[in-house]
């Protein structure tokens, strides 16, 4: 296999786990995220100021396009089981990146928080698009 010059969007692939199964969202079209760090500053009488950053987890999102009442259903379940029981659930968000020199690079995003912050917008002979907003613990490189 020849090597890319550099990664294109489908070169992504993104996987939902939530209350331990798989969220079936099969034509994402958009994802990113960002790390999140609380920056620290030192001003010293006597030195130049020093700055650190300590890591505070990971944000992002993901556009998707509606083929099934995946996404939906999914909050529906989380808001019952907040209203009914108090419970409160994370999950696990998977980022699969092909590199460019062909192998495969697997990120997983910890103890994801999530919102649905677009349900779709419905209107004649358009594509209803979704999106999905998320805060994680940790960022790990599983491969």
């Amino acid at each position: 296999m020849a090597n890319k010059p550099f990664n294109v969007g489908r070169d992504c692939r993104v996987v939902l786990i939530y209350n331990g199964s798989r969220v079936d969202l099969p034509t994402v079209t958009g994802f990113q995220s960002q790390q999140q760090t609380n920056r620290l500053s030192s001003m010293p009488l006597n030195d130049m100021p020093r700055f650190y950053d300590v890591p505070n987890g990971w944000s992002g999102g993901f556009d998707f396009q509606r083929d099934s009442s995946g996404a939906d259903d999914l909050f529906a379940a989380i808001e019952s089981g907040f209203w009914s029981a108090g419970t409160i659930i994370n999950g696990n968000i998977y980022q699969y990146v092909t590199e460019v020199d062909g192998t495969l690079t697997t990120y997983e995003y910890v103890g994801a928080a999530i919102r649905l912050s677009n349900a779709g917008r419905y209107q004649s002979e358009n594509i209803v698009t979704q999106h999905i907003d998320f805060v994680a613990s940790i960022r790990n490189k599983i491969s």
